[in-house]
């Protein structure tokens, strides 16, 4: 099973994928995450911000993810980028696919800005910015959209992901059945 989360930078994908993980992970300890900032910084950062070099890291999240669900780990996959072919290629391939979009518009995530990119890049300080300039893909087709300009706290959208997925969904039905018998 994947679950893929994605949307433009600072709408909060990285703070939805740890808090699925953190209500998750204790019924299902095949959990694990991939960000692709972390997945970025473990490969050594050889890859610029470019659209080249992001379809590239794309890639090898795809295939990071396609590798650990075929192990029967359960991946829950944070990542900015999503070309329509390539969220194609996940569906297609990536065992139980569930796609999140967190919907949000350029003055949310420009008002978040954590890292400052948007700042600098509207400054023309910093090139290769989704968004700015290099086009955004709306994904077409997702399972489960949130509006990111309107959105619940990050542990009530966990919820909510964790009840849509369908494998998810049993393990936290049978976890909260547990918890009201006092087993948990």
């Amino acid at each position: 099973m994947v679950v893929w989360i994605t949307g433009l930078s600072a709408a909060g994908k990285s703070t939805l994928c740890q808090a699925v993980y953190r209500l998750m992970k204790p019924m299902l300890p095949t959990l694990v995450t991939l960000d692709g900032d972390a997945v970025r910084a473990v490969m050594g950062h050889d890859l610029g911000h470019a659209e080249r070099d992001r379809r590239t890291q794309l890639a090898r999240l795809q295939h990071l993810a396609k590798l650990l669900a075929e192990q029967e780990l359960c991946v829950l996959v944070a990542v900015l980028y999503s070309h329509p072919d390539a969220l194609a290629w996940n569906r297609a391939n990536l065992p139980g696919y569930f796609e999140v979009y967190l919907r949000a518009s350029l003055d949310t995530v420009m008002a978040r800005d954590p890292r400052g990119l948007y700042a600098k890049a509207v400054r023309g300080l910093m090139p290769d910015v989704v968004g700015i300039d290099i086009p955004w893909h709306e994904p077409r087709h997702p399972d489960l959209v949130f509006d990111m300009d309107h959105a619940p706290s990050p542990d009530d959208m966990a919820v909510q992901v964790a009840s849509a997925q369908p494998r998810l969904s049993g393990l936290l039905d049978a976890g909260a059945g547990r918890r009201a018998a006092g087993g948990i």
